[in-house]
């Protein structure tokens, strides 16, 4: 469980920050215009040294859901074993957010995957192309609007195959 006066600091120190808790985990929310600053007070002041994960979920068919993307930081204290779960939103055209990359070194490939899978761009980011994918592959198949067949472009890419060994 969070101490809840590292929520009240971040409170006070961004007043738009919402928190809350589920299960015993602290979870807050921040607007994609303050986020590359609540992720570096965190590490900052409060110790969270340790990127667990960056990851991102699509909202398109959610209902009620006010913006299109997700992106979610799962951070650690690795001394005290605490954790917290960071959230912003970004929506299509061009979704945008602020590189991590120089506050977590391991964020480079994490965010390599999420502009991959979901198309979320990281501004700043020193080597953005994909991970997963050829770098041919035009779409983002983790996106709700990709068909699950995929577009036919399995069949533009060469087959290849492994020695027999």
């Amino acid at each position: 469980m969070m101490d809840s006066r590292v929520i009240q600091q971040l409170q006070t120190a961004f007043p738009n920050l919402t928190a809350s808790e589920f299960r015993g985990q602290t979870r807050v929310v921040a607007p994609v215009e303050s986020i590359h600053e609540v992720l570096e007070t965190l590490k900052e002041k409060f110790a969270f040294d340790l990127l667990v994960d960056i990851t991102c979920v699509d909202y398109l068919y959610y209902p009620d859901a006010e913006d299109r993307f997700g992106l979610v930081y799962l951070l650690a204290n690795a001394e005290t074993g605490r954790r917290i779960t960071v959230r912003c939103f970004v929506n299509d055209t061009d979704p945008t957010v602020p590189s991590v990359v120089g506050l977590w070194k391991g964020a480079n490939w994490l965010e390599r995957e999420v502009w991959d899978m979901f198309g979320v761009r990281f501004d700043g980011h020193p080597d953005l192309r994909r991970i997963l994918l050829p770098e041919e592959f035009t779409a983002h198949p983790l996106r709700k609007d990709y068909p699950l067949q995929g577009r036919g472009e399995r069949h533009n890419f060469p087959v290849i195959t492994r020695a027999e060994g």
